[in-house]
Formats: structure tokens, sequence, C-alpha cells
């Protein structure tokens, strides 16, 4: 190829480009290039006749391209469909071919030709050797440079002419400015399009090119357009060149640098940091290089803007994110100028700013006049330096102790950002009062955030050694910080402690006392807990000394605070003690434990506790774990549980037991099963509980958790069996003094029958709860639940449940022993058997079954419930009433399980055939549960105050439950909905927050509304539910809602009217009266919460206005003026859209609203009433008719 083309340009200049223009392009580029600056020397006539048939070819090209196109745009727009060839017809000869075919074949080749001139004319004008005269190629270049906006559909093409012309620029020739004016355009639109940073670096290097265009110019709008798309293209904000041509762009015109300096303005409150930055930089850098207009420009229009955006801004963010750009003229302040501009332009307004009545406008001025500090005038004299100098810090000083905390947090860091900047030249006075105002007055400031903005500005203090002499007297008196009760202020001074701790000058022990910290690491999170361990661990086992000496420190450290000790050992690892040093220091404690004759009970629990901690992190490493093993025999391990005194010790050794899976002595594992066996009280012992968890871990760490579990089953149904028995005994005799008298004497034998039964009632029931509680907590973690569920006594323990659950529902109220753990157990047991388990009836069977045997228990509970006088008999009448009250407590906790219950069961099986009996046991759970309250609020039920803590968390969960629940029922699409319960449900749902308003106290109801607010919208579609229904079956009767369905009349209406007759008593006064400000507020926001959800539908308002309205009709029926009136007020006031649009839509209330109108129109006139019931209802028939006229 090479040398047919050499030999062609020997012939003719004509003839080698008729041969390189026949070349595939790509391929034959480098042979043009060779040929050309090989073959052509200075002497050659090439010199001349190449230019001259390169213009001759081009214009013949462009004449034929020209040709082509003028017939596209002259073809129909329509082109016809062209019939399908033929398999057989595809061979045919070139004269069968489409002529379309044939034209496009040509246009591609004259396009291919001017490639291959635009390069070689590229070529020929960057010669090496420079041979050819450029003015001989510059007619060439002209006319593929005139033709650009021609051959725009051809981008290949237009690419090789723009390199034509960015070379023929860059190298300064002959007539580049006739060049540029097309291809300019097109090389920065190509930047923007393809976003390659060659492109951004190929338009910087052409950007003197742009000098040479008029933006003022109509014409130039185009171009201008593109500079625009330059200053939020992301490619030139990230790219160092994509930064100096936008910044070169502000200088180009003044219109220019006006939009630009909108444009950036407007991206500001969206801007990341890194796009800010760049948009300060490229501010900066125009400020700097730009001169007259532009950059007074720059200044007056722009970063005046920016100083008071700064600090009148809306939001805390968009302040930062002004600052942020100006950020870069404060880090360039050294340049000639920047100072004095920010003098002049913020002097006026940020002195004036740090003293306005709005704090979040100080607050942002004093974060300005900080990044600005010192602010000064560097042409004014050293005097007035000086005094504006003091102005500066009197200002900081009185901020110090502004009003609002959040002022004072940015002024107790700048302050400290000052002195640590400028501690030398600051005067002494001034040093002492900041100082002085932060150490005494900040550290104890009631805000968190000042306190800690203390800790953080003596951190970032102690960076200047100049300030250290001072500091080492100020310190201490910051060691209170270390007992503060926020873990943020604690964690904050932990880090002070540890940077002092690296300077040899600060002993951290005289800043902060020791015991406290020691306190705070026996007691505070695994966060504070690791970060003292890293400050003591220098001090207590150090690396630099003897494994003996080490283990000497921390034994004593140990000593002096036993549980501190032990938790240091926790993360003594984490913080760089070696294993070998800590499986030395574990055979130290394990030593000093067997001796346990030298300790008190506390002391061995603590050294057993850090010898466990030590052995969790030591069994990881398999290649101690051998090791720890011949460690720890049976003999030494039977040895520390015979002087582990107390359960916390026990525990340890049974954890550490687990850890290195020791096998399980006959002695030992009798020992755990008398503490899994003794389990009497367990529910309420969290240091037993610790215990037991351990045993367990330790029995199935040795194989022997299938006997232990056994046992378990073995204790649960003798239990089970003695509890079903007693328990039959008590209730005949029941039944028998119900069914006649006895005598004094049978009286007193039967007293001594029924306490010899409740005996041996509490003492195995005792037992049932502890087991209970044991296969609950088995049956948390995956390894413990697992072997429950394949233990072959699986069937036996849950059989013994049941009943032992059945006890505690059916007894409830006629023990005070009762507890929940047995129901916890039996419902966690069922659900983790129908999950997990291999049961032969079905996956499910185990959980439904359950929940049908807890409903039947349940029920039966709740009517027994109903004759409180059967509750406590036999007792005095103070006893009676604590005996009441702890009864109907242990109830409400039973009721809530069963709840949780309820929905975990429907959760798994979304096709339970059993919602309408559950949602009707929900629903007289509920109004058990209010009717207590009412009767504790009217003083016929004594609860103290732990009985009502207990029972509000229990309100709050059953709360959730019963709303969960019914939101499950809601969405479930294969049943039919229990319509008469669902409704019957969200109203006691509704009315338990009114009643927990009316009946305790406001602290408790407003605790209790962050709880109904989720299911809000759950509740508004349970109660729309009815009314939907009928809707989507075009059933007709709306107004018959209530009595075809039986819903009745809620409660809750009752209060929400009476909210409405406040409101509009007060409109009436027009003044606020306080007690009715106050008149159910925590109801009230529910309330405001349900309208906004009910504006947004127009079809669950049609539906849930139906039942309000229906509401009113049965309050009419019943001559309740004052309920109307409150809900018809509710109803077209408060839930009245301003788009009338959406009320035409209000189908079914339209149907409510006219019968209701009729009604109030006959009671109004009705002689019967007296004049205030009659002016109630002619308010309520005003509110109504809009409606009807719409």
């Amino acid at each position: 190829m090479e040398k047919r083309l050499r030999s062609s340009l020997r012939n003719s200049a004509e003839e080698f480009l008729s041969s390189a223009a026949a070349l595939p392009f790509r391929s034959s580029k480098s042979v043009i290039r060779d040929s050309i600056i090989n073959s052509i020397k200075p002497s050659s006539d090439l010199t001349s006749a190449l230019p001259t048939a390169l213009r001759d070819s081009i214009s013949q090209s462009v004449a034929k391209f020209k040709k082509y196109t003028e017939a596209d745009s002259n073809a129909s727009p329509i082109t016809p469909v062209s019939k399908r060839v033929r398999r057989s017809a595809r061979n045919k000869k070139e004269k069968d071919e489409s002529p379309s075919g044939s034209y496009e074949d040509e246009k591609r080749s004259v396009v291919g030709k001017l490639r291959v001139y635009a390069y070689t004319l590229r070529v020929c004008a960057c010669h090496p050797q420079n041979v050819f005269e450029v003015s001989d190629l510059l007619p060439s270049a002209q006319v593929l440079h005139d033709n650009l906006i021609l051959f725009e559909s051809e981008e290949s093409l237009l690419c090789e002419i723009a390199d034509l012309c960015e070379d023929w620029w860059k190298r300064d020739l002959l007539g580049k400015e006739t060049l540029i004016s097309l291809a300019l355009p097109f090389i920065l639109s190509r930047s923007l399009t393809l976003k390659k940073k060659a492109d951004v670096h190929r338009v910087y290097m052409l950007r003197d090119a742009f000098l040479l265009f008029d933006f003022e110019d109509e014409s130039s709008e185009d171009l201008k357009n593109l500079l625009i798309r330059c200053v939020i293209s992301p490619l030139y904000l990230k790219t160092e060149d994509g930064v100096k041509f936008v910044s070169f762009i502000i200088g180009l015109s003044l219109q220019l640098t006006k939009e630009v300096c909108a444009l950036i303005k407007s991206q500001i409150p969206f801007g990341r940091k890194s796009v800010l930055e760049a948009y300060g930089e490229i501010v900066f850098r125009a400020w700097k290089t730009d001169e007259g207009e532009t950059k007074l420009e720059i200044e007056r229009g722009f970063i005046q803007m920016l100083i008071e955006g700064a600090i009148y801004a809306s939001s805390d963010t968009l302040s930062a994110s002004i600052r942020r750009i100006l950020g870069v003229f404060v880090t360039n302040r050294m340049t000639d100028g920047v100072e004095a501009v920010f003098f002049h332009l913020s002097e006026p307004v940020i002195f004036r700013s740090l003293q306005v009545a709005n704090s979040n406008v100080r607050r942002n001025a004093l974060f300005l006049l900080l990044d600005l500090f010192p602010l000064e005038d560097p042409q004014s004299t050293k005097e007035a330096k000086d005094v504006l100098l003091e102005k500066q810090f009197f200002l900081l000083e009185k901020l110090l102790m502004d009003e609002c905390p959040a002022v004072r947090v940015v002024a107790v860091e700048g302050c400290c950002r000052i002195l640590h900047h400028y501690w030398e030249i600051i005067p002494s006075s001034n040093i002492k009062k900041i100082i002085t105002k932060i150490f005494c007055d900040m550290k104890d400031d009631a805000s968190t955030d000042i306190r800690l903005s203390t800790i953080k500005g003596v951190i970032y203090l102690l960076d200047n050694p100049q300030s250290h002499e001072v500091l080492k007297v100020l310190l201490p008196k910051l060691g209170n910080l270390i007992e503060d009760s926020s873990s943020m202020i604690c964690s904050a001074f932990l880090d002070l402690l540890l940077l002092l701790n690296e300077n040899r000058s600060f002993p951290f022990h005289k800043v902060a006392p020791v015991d406290a910290i020691f306190s705070l690491l026996a007691d505070d999170q695994p966060v504070i807990a690791r970060k003292i361990t890293k400050l003591l661990i220098p001090s207590y086992f150090p690396s630099k000394v003897t494994e003996e000496e080490a283990c000497k420190r921390c034994v004593t450290l140990i000593k002096r605070s036993p549980r501190a000790g032990a938790r240091f050992c926790e993360f003594a690892a984490s913080e760089g003690a070696s294993l070998k040093s800590l499986m030395k220091l574990f055979r130290v404690l394990i030593g000093l434990t067997m001796s346990a004759a030298k300790f008190d009970k506390e002391s061995v629990e603590a050294l057993l506790t850090a010898a466990c901690h030590l052995c969790t992190i030591l069994a990881t490493d398999p290649s101690i774990l051998a090791a720890l093993k011949e460690e720890l025999p049976a003999e030494k391990l039977k040895t520390l549980l015979s002087v582990a005194r107390s359960p916390g010790a026990r525990s340890c050794i049974y954890k550490i037991a687990s850890a290195i899976s020791f096998d399980i002595s006959a002695d030992i594992f009798e020992d755990c099963m008398k503490l899994v066996e003794k389990c009497h009280g367990l529910s309420e012992d969290p240091e037993r509980q610790s215990e037991i968890r351990a045993a367990h871990k330790m029995m199935l760490s040795g194989s022997c958790f299938d006997q232990m579990f056994e046992s378990m089953a073995e204790l649960l149904h003798r239990a089970a069996s003695t509890l079903s028995e007693d328990l039959h005994k008590h209730n005949a005799r029941k039944k028998s003094k119900s069914s006649k008298k006895v005598s004094s004497k049978n009286s007193e034998s039967n007293r001594k029958k029924s306490s010899s039964i409740n005996s041996g009632f509490l003492k195995d029931y005792g037992v049932a709860v502890g087991i209970a509680w044991q296969v609950k907590d088995l049956l948390l973690y995956d390894d413990t639940r697992n072997a429950v569920l394949n233990s072959e006594s699986l069937e036996r323990a849950y059989t013994a449940l049941k009943l032992i659950s059945e006890a505690s529902i059916l007894h409830c109220l006629q023990y005070d022993c009762i507890s929940v753990c047995p129901v916890s157990a039996y419902t966690a047991l069922s659900l983790n058997m129908s999950l997990y388990g291999n049961t032969d009836n079905g996956k499910e069977t185990c959980s439904i079954m359950a929940l049908d045997h807890l409903l039947k228990c349940s029920y039966t509970l709740l009517l027994e419930s109903l004759n409180l006088s059967s509750i406590a008999p036999g007792c005095s009448s103070d006893a009676e009433e604590c005996t009441k009250s702890n009864r109907i407590s242990n109830m409400v906790k039973i009721i809530t399980k069963v709840l949780q219950f309820i929905v975990e069961v429907i959760t798994m099986n979304p096709s339970l055939h059993n919602h309408e009996r559950c949602l009707s046991f929900a629903t007289e759970s509920f109004k058990f549960i209010i009717a207590r309250l009412r009767e504790y609020a009217t003083a016929q039920l004594q609860f103290n105050e732990e009985h009502i803590d207990e029972m509000f968390v229990c309100l709050k969960s059953s709360f959730t439950y019963g709303a969960k629940f019914l939101s499950l029922v809601l969405k479930s699409p294969e049943l039919p909905l229990p319509i008469a319960g669902a409704y019957a449900l969200v109203n006691e749902l509704w009315n338990l927050p009114v009643s927990i308003e009316e009946l305790l106290n406001s602290g408790y109801a407003s605790r209790f509304v962050t709880v109904v607010k989720p299911w809000i919208p759950d509740l508004i579609l349970a109660l729309g539910s009815h009314s939907l229904l009928k809707q989507s079956s075009e059933e007709e009767g709306h107004s018959e809602s209530f009595e075809s369905a039986s819903l009745g009349f809620p409660s809750w209406f009752h209060t929400l009217a009476r909210i409405e007759l406040r409101e509009l008593e007060d409109e009436e006064l027009e003044t606020e009266r306080v007690e009715h400000a106050k008149y159910f507020p925590a109801f009230k926001k529910l309330l405001e919460t349900k309208c906004e959800l009910l504006k947004a539908n127009v079809d669950i308002l049609d539906a849930v206005g139906v039942i309000l309205l229906n509401g009113s009709q049965m309050a009419l029926q019943e001559k309740k003026f004052d309920i109307v009136l409150g809900l018809v007020r509710y109803i077209f006031v408060k839930l009245k859209s301003p788009d009338d649009r959406k009320w035409k839509k209000l189908r079914m209330m339209a149907s409510v609203a006219e019968k209701l109108h009729s009604k109030l129109t006959v009671e109004a006139e009705d002689p019967g009433n007296c004049e205030d019931d009659r002016r109630k209802l002619y308010t309520a028939k005003e509110l109504v008719e809009p409606i009807l006229l719409m």
C-alpha cells in the first residue's frame, strides 16, 4: 500500500489523491502521513502541485455533496415502502438494485474522499519541514471550514475538519482567524456531549479563540448558550482545565459575567461540596485575573451577595453552602486585594448582624466572622486595626454568653480555633477572658451541645504548643465531665484524655479522677469502655514490660476496682494486647481464683468475669484452644465451682466451659441440673437468669442438652399434672359452695383444704414459671432453639405448657403469683414448631391450634372478670384493693401476649379463617382495659405507680398489636371482610387514646400519641371499610349502616363533638380561653392528622364521612343536639377541602346529608325543643346545606 502511494505521488498529485481516497481511511492514515513527510522535499514540484490538486478535489467533492444534499431536501418526505425482495432475487445483477442504494453509496464515497482530503491537508499544514506555502493551503482549508454546517450530519468528517482547524490555530498559521468561527462551537459542543477529559483540554487550549467573538451580538447567542452549559457541566467542574476555562468564560463579556454568576447562585442550594468548592475556585480565578467592570461585577454583584446570603440564609445548610464558596477566597486571603474586598464588603453588615434579635442571623454572622477573622482593613493604621480587633473580641466574648445555645456552641469552638491560630499575637488579657469563660462557664452549661463544643474546642487548642502551660492549670476544671450524664460528652472527654496521654506533660489522672474513670469503665456502654481500656492499657497492661509485671499490674487494677478490671480484660485484646500475654494473664487469674480465701465474694466474681472475657477471646484461636483445655481439667473446674459463691461467678465458669467445649462430668452435670430445677422466682431475678443461660450453653457444648431438656419436660409435665388436679378440686369446691350453704365447722374445714390447695398450687406453679422462662429463653438463640426443636421431649414439654398456660389464664384473677411466662413460652414454642419444626399435621397446625386454645381460655377469663367481687375474696379492704390491682395487672399482661400471638399467627397464616373470633376477642379486651382505667379514675381500683407504668407499657403494645391485626384483616384478599368486628375494634382503638387522656394524666396521653400516629391510615381505612364495601357492591341504604350492621355509637364521637363545641364557643366569644385550649390536646393532634389524610383521598373521605353523618343521625334521634352540632361541624368545617370539585364526588355523603338535612329541619321547627337546642339545630343545618347545592 505504501509503495503504491509513493509511486502515485511521483507520477502526479492528482493520482496520489485518487489512490489515497480509494483506500480504507483508518488503515491508510499513517501511510498518507509517512508518504507526504518522507517523499516530498522542499525542492519538489509537489509543494505547489499538491495544494492545487487538493483545492480542486475538495471543491469538486463539496459541489457533489451539495448536489446530493439538495436532492435530499427536494425529495418527498414520505418514502414509499419498498417491495420485499424474494430469496431467489437476492443475487441479481447490480442493474436490478434499488437506485436509492446506489445514491447513498455515492454520497458516502464523497464523504470518504473529503475525510482523506482534510487529513492530507492537515498533514501538509503540519509538515515538520514546512515545505508547503500556507497561503497555498489556506483556500482549501477555508472551503472545508465554511461548509461545516453543510456537513453537520457527517460526524466523522466534522471531526477531521475540526482537527484541521484546531491544528491551524495552535500552529498560529496564516488565516487562523478565518478557520475557527465554525469549528470552535463544534469542538465545544463535542466536549459537552461526549464528556471526555481530552475534549475539555482541547477547549481550554483554544480559549484565546473565544476572544474573537462579540458576545454582545445576537449572532453569538448559540455559542454563549454552549458556554453557559459548561458552568453546570460536572466534567468541567471536576477537571482542572475545566475550572480554568469556566473562570476564563466569566471575563469574556460583562453580560456573560452576570449570567454565569447568576447561574452559580442558582446552583448553591443543591451543590455538593466538590461542586461548591469548584465554583469558589472559578470565581476566585476570574476575580484575580480580570480587571475593570468584570472585577467590579464579581465583587459587587456576586461576593457581596454571598456575604449577605451567608448571614441571612433561611437554613443552616444554605448558609454553610455559601460559606464553602467564600472559603476559597478565605484560603487565598494572602492574595493581594482579598483582605480589602472582604473588609469593605462585609464590615458594614457583619457587626450589625452579630447583635440582631434573630438568633439564626447571629449564628450565621458569627460563622462568617470566624472565617474572616481577623477582619481588618489593610490600608488602615495600626491604631485603627487594634481598635477593630478589640471590637471583634468584645463581640466574641459577648456571644459566648448568648441566650441562644446554638450561638454559644459556635462561639466556643470558634474562640478556641482563633486561639489556636493566633495565640502568639493575641493580647494576654483577651486570652484570659475567653479561656476563663470557656473553662468556668461553658463546661457546666445546661446544653449538651455546648459542653461537647467545649471539649472539642480544647482538643483543637491543644494543637498549639504555646497554650500548654495555661492548659496544665485549667484542664483539671473539666474533670467533672467524665461523669456527665450524656454518653456523647463522656466519649468526647475520653478522646481528650487519650490525646493528653500521648503527651507526657499532661498525665490524664491529674485531669480526671481515676475512680470516676474506673466507675465509667465498669458500667458504661462498650464504646466508652473500649476507649477507657485504650487509655489505661499503657499503665495496667503495658507491652514494654515483662509478662509477669503486666499481669501483676492488671491484677492490681482488678483488686482496686473489681468490675472495672474485669471490663478492662474484655477489651484488652482489641486495644493491642497480644494473645500470648493474655494467656499468661488467664493462668494468673485462674490461679488467684483457686485461692479464693484471700478474696471476698465480689473480687472472686471479678476475677472469674475477667477470666471469662479472656477465655472467650483466646478460644477463637485454634492454637490456643488446646492450651486452654489443658489449663482447665475437670478437677480444676469443679474446684472453681466450689469457690464461686455467687450466681454471676458460676455463670462465668459455665461460659468458660462452653467456650472450650468442656466434657461435662457427672458431678458438674448434677450441679447444673439442680440449678435448672430450682428455678422458683427465676423470671424476676436477672442475675440467676444469666447463670441459667450460661448453664444451658455449657450443656449444649458438652452434649448434655437432651438430658437437660428431658428433665425440664418432666418437671413441666409433673407441674401440669399437679396443677390440673389441684385446680379441678378447687373448681369442684367452688361449685359446691355456690349450690348450698355450709356450717361453720365445714367452712373452717374447707378453708384449711383451700389453704393446702393454694400451698401446693403456689409451689408447683413457681417451678412451672421458672421452667417456662427457660424454654422461652432457649428459643431466642439459633443453637439452643435447634436443640429444643430436635429433642425427643418436645411434644411432652409442649403439652405441659399448654395445660400450664390454661391454668395461668383461667386463674389469674384468683392468685397473685400468676405470671405471663408460661403463656409466652407456650406461644413462642408453638410458633417455632410451626416455622422450623417437623410437625405431622402440617406446618401451621401448632400455632393455629394454640391460638384456638388461648382464645377459648381468654374468653372465659374476660367473662369471669365482669364480677370484680370474686377477684380477691376473703381479704381485708386494703389487702383486697392491692390484690385486685396486682391480679388485673397480670391479666392485662396476658391479654397483651394473646394479642401479640394473634398478630404473629395471622402474619404467618394470612388465610386463617378465624378473623371474626379474633376481632371479637380484641374488642372485648380493649373494653375491659378501658373499664379498668375508668374504675381507677373513680377510685374503685387502687393502682400504685409501678402497676400504672406496667399497664401503660402493655397498653402501648396492645394498641400496636390491635392496629396491626386490623391492618392484616383489611389487607387479606382471600376472605370477606368481617364488617361488624372490624368496625367495633377500630372504634375501641380510637376510644383508647381518649380514655388515657381523660382518665390518666396528660404525660401518658402525649406519649401515647407517638404510638397511635403511625397507625392512623389503617384506622381510617378500617373506619370507612363498611361504607366502602357497600359502595363497591352498589348496595343502597347508606343512612341505615349503623342499624343494619349493629355497629353502635362509638364513645369517641362524644369527645370529638365536645372538642368542636369548645372551639365554636371560643369563636363566638372571639377569645381563646386557656381551659378550652387544653381540652384533649393529645387527641386533637390525632384528629388533625386524620383530617389531613382524609382530605388527600376523596373515596376514603366519602366512606368515613358517611359513618360520621350516621353518627349525627343517631345523636339526633336521641335528642343529643350538642353532639349533632359538634359532629356536623367537624365534617363540614374541618374535613372540607378548598377545592369544591372534590366535594362534588362525595356521592354517599350527599345522599346521607340530604336525609340528615330533612331531619334537622323537622327538629329545628319542633316547638317542643328549647330555644338553645333549636339554635344548635339551625347552625348544623346551615353547615350541611353547601354539600346539597353542589
